[in-house]
């Protein structure tokens, strides 16, 4: 028997965020299409070498993307809508860019697809969208095109698709239902399949993570009848699964006529011996045992003792769990890192490492790779004896909680009266979610102050006038409650961890959201405290410039935990509640020092939902108790603010609406207020801030559309809990941008309530 290692993907952003900034070149007109093209060639070369050097025995292809692979599998398919005026033919970058993040000019403005979160993680892909009558047809070679471009340096790839299936079951349709086009589907996915096997492509791997969802009767026939077809086009096929064990729907996939196999054995290892059981002899298997998820090292002997029994029994691939796509490039760039707790870490470069000692160790024995598995088992030990990781005082403090802690002291109707008789507010009142942009100066003056090029005074005098400056402006527009525009925040969830002890922080950590867009999720390794006050001094300060109401802004307990690298040594829900306590205590105080709004953002809530159904409860329950704790620490008349992103929240929305915030924000510009029909229907009782401008576009919305947005909303809600503000914070736009859409925003809500006043 032998063992084969695999990668499912790695990091497209290149170690020092290489593509990131070629893009935001590329969309600046300060670089052009052909240095752009360069950039990512280099970066796919890079990688393809870096896995060929490593050992790994099936390198990908196909796993870069210039924005998401969701929309690379929309532009392959001819899925283009109409408003992008694509005439057939091939997807060029324009139509491609366009799709993802819309377009302005003085003659035409075409909003960006829609956008939301990749099963339960923080990546975003662009939601495909159908319409009656529409016509696909293949409309890029990109997958031909990369395992060519490998192929011609030397590299054999395996090369990526993601599964028809999976990509019909994400895809909205309009007025027709996605699987109306399966045959479509499969004739252009048959002819993309041949043109590999025609090049000499042996195996694909092509990805069907829809298996990890409870599947309906539509979906199941789609896949059998799809594999049926697929698997006569040329490749071997290696069907691949993540995210989640496969449960019912095991049987389906080792029903499919495919040639391999890839379950995510991290999060799915109840399916193993069903597997190992059920699957038929020549199936190729492959298991993914080191977590493509996180970042923390394997325990390699524990993994050998749980994988050497499987490897004795058949020839076995070992792969990570999911593609690298969710974890940082390389450890080895980390010079500042906390060295105790970095022994505890392995990035995409080193997990690829892992898996080469496991296949060395199961190939030729353990004292083949004895060094290597030595010094696994003493960073192993390390972290679980090493006194940092528990703290008493948090678990007593725990013990403390009751649960009238998690309650307001009043129903929302007395707490509304209250708090307008405190703020009055007119009708449709407007505000930001928090943010206002980090200009290259902004950035600049942090940097300086990082490097010790400018002290401490200094930048803080900085961040004032930054601060003040965008107080009096919003002032000056006739915004209703203000923000102080949280120039000294790094991140929404790095600065609070920056402050609470049990984190710690890389520099380069960096991990793709969508596009360009990256983030350096903070390393949650211990128990959680908040030493003292994080906010109420910018607060306060804020405060005074202004006579309006100012929010605090804090991020919230659950989304802290979703968007951070999580201890794997305790439960999450035990984590999250250490949070809240934190949390609450900054409520607490902001509430003290005179803050009369305070917002707490849920912007992850959703997305740490379980892929299925009868795992919803468990997580709803403690991630509403966990919010109900950080909030319900004020008084009656204290409005406490939270804020959703791009969600689709239908099925939840008793867990929002317990959740009890006073007033809640979500993003609905580019779903066109969709989300507020559920709202409606159940009869939601707080206050909705629809996001009526769409953040991750640089368009400019126009005062008409707002005011269409603002109609649409009324239909479905009064006007007395209607907010007008936009989908989300505005740190990632320039002030360009952001001006006059915001005095588009304000004289939309005037428009508003000069048409209440008509009724």
């Amino acid at each position: 028997m032998s063992v084969k290692v695999a990668n499912l993907g790695f990091p497209r952003i290149g170690p020092r965020r290489e593509l990131k900034f070629a893009l935001e070149s590329f969309w600046g007109g300060r670089s052009s299409e052909a240095e752009l093209e360069k950039t990512a060639a280099e970066l796919r070369h890079e990688t393809w070498q870096l896995q060929d050097k490593l050992g790994i025995d099936y390198i990908p292809s196909n796993d870069f993307s210039f924005y998401d692979h969701v929309l690379d599998t929309s532009a392959m398919l001819g899925a283009v809508p109409e408003r992008y005026g694509f005439k057939g033919g091939k997807v060029d970058l324009a139509t491609y860019f366009a799709m993802a993040r819309g377009t302005t000019s003085a003659d035409h403005s075409v909003t960006a697809m829609e956008m939301t979160k990749w099963f339960d993680t923080n990546y975003h892909y662009m939601v495909p969208e159908l319409v009656k009558g529409q016509k696909l047809a293949l409309a890029s070679t990109k997958a031909l095109d990369l395992y060519n471009e490998a192929k011609a340096a030397g590299i054999e790839t395996r090369p990526v698709l993601l599964g028809p299936v999976t990509w019909l079951s994400l895809a909205k349709g309009r007025d027709v239902n996605p699987f109306d086009y399966l045959d479509d589907v499969i004739s252009i996915y048959t002819d993309v399949l041949e043109s590999l096997a025609k090049a000499g492509a042996k195996w694909v791997q092509i990805d069907e993570p829809a298996l990890v969802l409870d599947l309906n009767d539509q979906q199941k026939a789609a896949f059998k009848k799809a594999y049926d077809k697929l698997s006569k086009a040329g490749p071997s096929l290696m069907l691949t699964s993540y995210f989640g064990r496969l449960a019912d729907n095991l049987d389906l996939a080792l029903s499919l006529p495919v040639s391999g196999i890839h379950l995510d054995l991290i999060r799915g290892k109840e399916d193993q011996k069903a597997l190992l059981e059920k699957a038929r002899p020549d199936l190729v298997l492959s298991l993914g045992v080191i977590d493509g998820r996180n970042i923390w090292r394997t325990d390699l002997d524990a993994l050998l003792d749980w994988v050497e029994p499987l490897a004795k029994t058949r020839d076995l691939i070992l792969a990570p769990s999911c593609s690298l796509l969710h974890v940082p490039v390389d450890l080895k760039a980390e010079k500042k890192i906390d060295a105790e707790v970095a022994q505890w870490l392995a990035f995409a470069h080193q997990k690829l490492e892992e898996l080469v000692i496991l296949k060395k160790a199961l190939n030729k024995g353990r004292n083949e790779v004895a060094l290597e598995l030595a010094d696994s088992a003493k960073a192993a030990e390390n972290r679980r004896s090493s006194p940092r990781i528990h703290n008493p005082q948090v678990a007593k403090r725990l013990a403390t909680v009751t649960p009238q802690m998690a309650q307001r002291l009043s129903p929302y109707p007395k707490r509304a009266a209250l708090q307008q008789e405190g703020l009055k507010l007119p009708l449709y009142p407007t505000t930001t979610i928090g943010s206002f942009p980090q200009t290259t100066e902004v950035r600049q003056a942090r940097a300086k102050h990082r490097r010790g090029e400018l002290d401490d005074a200094g930048y803080t005098q900085f961040l004032r006038e930054q601060t003040a400056a965008t107080i009096h402006w919003q002032e000056e527009i006739g915004l209703d409650v203000l923000v102080h525009g949280e120039f000294e925040r790094n991140d929404m969830v790095q600065y609070f961890g920056e402050q609470l002890s049990g984190f710690v922080f890389t520099n380069n950590g960096w991990v793709q959201s969508y596009g360009s867009r990256c983030v350096r999720p903070p390393i949650l390794f211990g128990d959680v405290t908040r030493p003292k006050a994080m906010t109420v001094e910018w607060w306060a300060f804020s405060q005074a410039q202004s006579e309006k109401p100012v929010k605090g802004m804090l991020t919230g307990p659950v989304t802290i935990l979703n968007w951070s690298f999580v201890r794997n040594d305790q439960p999450r829900s035990e984590s999250c509640r250490q949070l809240a306590l934190a949390i609450r205590d900054e409520v607490v105080d902001l509430e003290k020092a005179g803050a009369k709004i305070i917002q707490i953002d849920e912007a992850a809530l959703r997305e740490g939902l379980p892929l299925r159904r009868n795992e919803w409860q468990t997580y709803l329950d403690w991630a509403v108790e966990s919010f109900r704790l950080t909030a319900s620490g004020v008084q009656d008349k204290t409005q406490i603010h939270s804020h959703m992103c791009y969600s689709e929240f239908n099925d939840i929305l008793p867990s929002i609406a317990a959740m009890d915030a006073d007033a809640l924000s979500i993003e609905t510009a580019r779903s066109q207020m969709e989300l507020l029909q559920a709202f409606a229907s159940y009869e939601y009782p707080n206050q909705i801030g629809p996001g009526v401008y769409d953040i991750h576009s640089p368009r400019i919305p126009s005062v008409k559309e707002m005011v269409e947005l603002l109609r649409l909303a009324r239909k479905y809600l009064p006007a007395d809990r209607l907010w007008v503000n936009p989908d989300c914070g505005l740190k990632t736009r320039r002030w360009e941008e952001v001006k006059p859409s915001l005095l588009a925003m304000v004289a939309a809500a005037h428009q508003m309530r000069e048409e209440e006043k008509t009724k």
